[in-house]
């Protein structure tokens, strides 16, 4: 009998876990569904309620206006670039670097180019510093090509873009090689998100809050929008219209909720964060100071934000800097 028992607690901790995962993909199945029926519209023998659609818009409408739930106790805000380390010279024009953000073995990750599938992994910083090229990486082939630069490598974790008939983002673990999961990004009329880099289409970010994508679309005049992410499921948690133009813009990272864009300036070789968007209220652009990036080869094609480190990750003509970060406290509005 006591054998029998835990068996049966065996079997009913495995329907758990089952039907925990049918949850899962059934919320994923409806979220597709609903963004297709957006595509594809309402067929001409289905009544429809209008009153029922409105609500729901509403609805929508009333969640992305409510006040965000900080996940995190941080009240940063950027002030200055204390120093900038330019490391060196691998591959194009424009890509990305970053190190794994919350990754305990500081490992480094390459993505050159804006339409490729082989990310090169280092051990750390100072292998790639040393490696000729790519030498002393590690491949990692994936099932489909990336598109632009806005990928994040995350608790172990690759997010890139993809983009076919639809633009989807893509979690894929770094450990095993393998797609874990995958999601249409529920926005109509992608238009690129920086005027600039018009390859990116949305601009994956992480900060101490976590997954945040950052995107535009032709409904909201050029300007950049942002969205709040759940690293684990894909999911959309809400989203925000920033003021911020799309127009001169090179590339955009978030600090403690916080999006910094950066512009291109008229003087040859150098850019500054001109746009902040809070989406907690508590920093406006006249609170943001005017922080210029020091001369530059050429345009940033990436910046990613590692909370850790307050360190910037660049990819400026070819070229992968280092900025250290100063920080203060955000003033309470």
């Amino acid at each position: 009998m006591v054998a029998q028992l835990e068996n049966l607690d065996k079997e009913k901790e495995a329907l758990r876990v089952n039907l925990e995962g049918m949850g899962t993909r059934v919320d994923r199945v409806e979220r597709e569904m609903d963004y297709l029926e957006t595509q594809n519209g309402a067929q001409p023998c289905v009544d429809v309620d209008d009153k029922l659609v409105e609500q729901q818009v509403m609805q929508v409408k009333e969640k992305n206006k409510a006040k965000y739930e900080k996940l995190s106790d941080c009240r940063h805000m950027m002030s200055s670039i204390k120093a900038m380390k330019i490391l060196k010279r691998v591959g194009g024009s424009k890509g990305t670097w970053t190190k794994d953000i919350n990754g305990l073995l500081g490992k480094v990750y390459i993505f050159n180019g804006t339409n490729e599938e082989t990310i090169h992994e280092f051990a750390s910083v100072q292998d790639f510093s040393i490696s000729q090229g790519t030498s002393l990486a590690k491949p990692w082939n994936l099932p489909s090509s990336w598109k632009g630069t806005g990928h994040v490598v995350y608790n172990s974790h690759a997010y890139y873009v993809k983009e076919a008939e639809e633009v989807m983002v893509v979690k894929y673990d770094l450990r095993n090689g393998t797609v874990v999961d995958s999601a249409v990004f529920p926005v109509q009329d992608h238009v690129p998100v920086y005027g600039l880099n018009p390859e990116t289409v949305i601009d994956l970010a992480v900060d101490e809050e976590g997954l945040w994508a950052i995107f535009a679309t032709r409904q909201n005049e050029r300007r950049i929008s942002l969205a709040k992410m759940d690293a684990r499921t894909l999911d959309i948690e809400q989203m925000w219209d920033t003021t911020c133009p799309q127009e001169n813009a090179e590339a955009a990272f978030i600090i403690c909720g916080t999006l910094y864009v950066v512009y291109n300036t008229k003087q040859p070789g150098r850019s500054h964060v001109q746009c902040v968007y809070d989406v907690n209220d508590m920093v406006t652009n006249e609170d943001a100071p005017l922080v210029y990036f020091p001369k530059r080869y050429g345009a940033n094609s990436s910046l990613k934000y590692n909370p850790l480190e307050q360190l910037l990750y660049a990819w400026d003509d070819g070229y992968q800097i280092l900025y250290k970060l100063v920080l203060k406290k955000k003033l309470e509005i």
